[in-house]
């Protein structure tokens, strides 16, 4: 099956006086791979800026756009269509000695690491991985931790925030998508599974109506690595498909926030995003 999503993303921010100037990053553009095609895309900025573009080291889309012209608004929005599939069924995967060979180990290093979002595990989380890793092979390792994961916290906006780190939302056992998918991304590491934080877009309807527009929001989930990629959305506790659109991957948020920069002037009073989604075919 086949999606095709039009996508406005809207960022807006306000300061208490005029900024006088700024520097900013925009990671709001989907990417073209197997299972996906961004078909139209472009990034509009108010006050007017001309953005130059980029591949950045984790292969997502930047738009980096520099203003010198005082404004008390920055507005940012990206409109996209892409078509969307549901991706092919993974390989049967590696066994846990293969997947611990120094090969692997050295090709995907970065993504076996603990971060700042996604730190070293403690001692609870270390008899968690203890157990998993009794399953037969990694990939029934990997689908048990995420099971876990949901389990363990309670989808609760408001508790915590773009900073909270795995440990952190553990603790609180609340949290949103990022943290579901940074708690996640801690017990595969640990168990030595290569994973990466996605982000992107989530159409909220599994039967989305064609030419419907609904509100949305950014999203995260997780992809694992036992031989072939797998995609798996641990907030939901759903297989990654046609409704989800990939903006960029990384190793934590800090690699593909949606925007991010430094300016000189007033602090911001107000940060509001809007996401509309219409399934367009």
């Amino acid at each position: 099956m086949t999606w095709r999503i039009a996508i406005v993303h809207t960022t807006v921010h306000r300061y208490a006086q005029q900024v006088h100037s700024s520097y900013n990053e925009a990671r709001i553009v989907p990417l073209t791979l197997e299972r996906q095609l961004c078909l139209e895309a472009r990034v509009e900025i108010e006050p007017g800026a001309r953005p130059y573009q980029y591949w950045d080291y984790w292969g997502t889309v930047v738009n980096a756009f520099d203003l010198h012209t005082p404004h008390a608004e920055l507005i940012v929005r990206g409109r996209s269509v892409v078509e969307t599939a549901t991706p092919s069924a993974p390989g049967p995967g590696l066994s846990w000695a293969l997947l611990a060979g120094s090969a692997v180990c050295d090709r995907f290093s970065e993504l076996l690491a603990a971060t700042a979002y996604v730190p070293s595990v403690d001692d609870e989380l270390r008899g968690v991985t203890e157990s998993l890793r009794s399953r037969p092979t990694p990939g029934d390792a990997a689908w048990a931790a995420a099971g876990w994961v949901r389990d363990r916290l309670v989808y609760e906006p408001g508790v915590t925030d773009v900073d909270t780190s795995a440990a952190g939302a553990l603790a609180k056992g609340r949290g949103v998508c990022q943290d579901f998918a940074h708690l996640t991304l801690a017990l595969l590491r640990t168990l030595g599974i290569p994973a990466r934080y996605t982000s992107g877009y989530l159409h909220p309807n599994p039967d989305g109506v064609v030419g419907q527009t609904v509100q949305g929001q950014g999203h995260a989930w997780v992809e694992w690595w036992t031989g072939d990629w797998v995609a798996w959305d641990p907030t939901h506790g759903v297989p990654v498909g046609e409704r989800h659109v990939v903006v960029g991957r990384g190793r934590d948020y800090a690699d593909v926030p949606p925007l991010k920069g430094i300016y000189e002037g007033s602090p911001a009073v107000a940060h509001d995003v809007t996401v509309e989604l219409t399934r367009t075919g």
